[in-house]
């Protein structure tokens, strides 16, 4: 028992602050990338390489030398055929790595202030439905969609139920494009989004789903959809599509985004599952 403890504490008193966080790191990197790979048409060719990897090592262990050097050159051109079949996941991926990060503005709106927000937006959007008016709301989170407000047209108005009906309204110059909540306030409209290239979509979604979609593929932004031919009410956030949603469900959700984030300082979370400084705290206490 006293030689396991002092191994025990051999090993604790040798790993450093920056061990734990190059570990942490690799280990956030492989599982952002196990995440592209199933998100994407990436498994099967995944499943494919390793299979190839395998039978590399295998003849190499068996001495097939001709096998052995048709795989590795294969895998050498696979490399390169790889980058070129997967050209839009890469973008993309550099593209949500690059994009600007702001301040949370949504820590900046008052909690009495967002749920009145909140009520108006769920009112505008529940008669939308009721009425069939086609609708696509973007909540802007904390990466910036500067580059998507170029593209429309900025208003910078108070969040009402009558704004919302008004800017949606099939007459209206700005109804056809995407609207832009920036913390409180409606900040642009006629905004133009991108599509997403998921091939997998139900035929039935038209433009309006894909672009709602697309946006939340290249940001954390939550995009509330109101579909013109059914009236049904989607949201999309992270690339997925949650369909024939009710008022209350959308309040919720609302409600946990601005409610959780209001007023709060942005969380320590540095790797989106890690918590940095109870790590921290956890070495410490182990060395003491």
């Amino acid at each position: 028992m006293e030689l396991a403890k002092n191994f025990i504490e051999n090993i604790i008193s040798s790993v450093a602050i920056t061990d734990i966080l190059d570990i942490a790191i690799v280990t956030f990197i492989i599982y952002k990338v196990i995440g592209f790979i199933r998100e994407t048409r990436a498994e099967q060719l995944a499943k494919g390489l390793l299979f190839l990897v395998a039978v590399m090592l295998l003849s190499s262990a068996m001495h097939l030398y001709t096998l052995h050097w048709m795989l590795s050159s294969l895998m050498t051109i696979g490399l390169i055929a790889v980058v070129v079949i997967f050209q839009p996941e890469l973008r993309r991926a550099l593209e949500h790595l690059g994009r600007s990060r702001i301040s949370n503005v949504l820590s900046e709106v008052d909690k009495e202030e967002a749920k009145h927000m909140i009520g108006q937006m769920v009112e505008a959007v529940s008669n939308m439905s009721a009425s069939r008016t086609g609708a696509l709301i973007v909540i802007e989170r904390e990466i910036s969609l500067n580059d998507i407000v170029e593209t429309g047209t900025v208003i910078d108005a108070a969040v009402s139920e009558q704004m919302l009906g008004n800017i949606f309204y099939e007459g209206a110059p700005l109804h056809d494009g995407a609207l832009i909540i920036r913390g409180d306030r409606l900040y642009a409209a006629g905004c133009v989004l991108p599509l997403t290239q998921n091939k997998a979509l139900n035929k039935e979604l038209g433009t309006r789903h894909r672009a709602g979609i697309g946006i939340t593929e290249n940001s954390d932004a939550l995009v509330i959809i109101v579909s013109e031919e059914t009236g049904i009410i989607s949201v999309a956030q992270n690339g997925k599509l949650t369909r024939f949603l009710d008022s209350k469900k959308i309040e919720k959700m609302l409600l946990s985004i601005y409610l959780d984030e209001s007023g709060a300082k942005l969380p320590a979370k540095v790797f989106g599952f890690l918590d940095i400084t109870k790590l921290f705290k956890g070495v410490k206490d182990a060395e003491k």
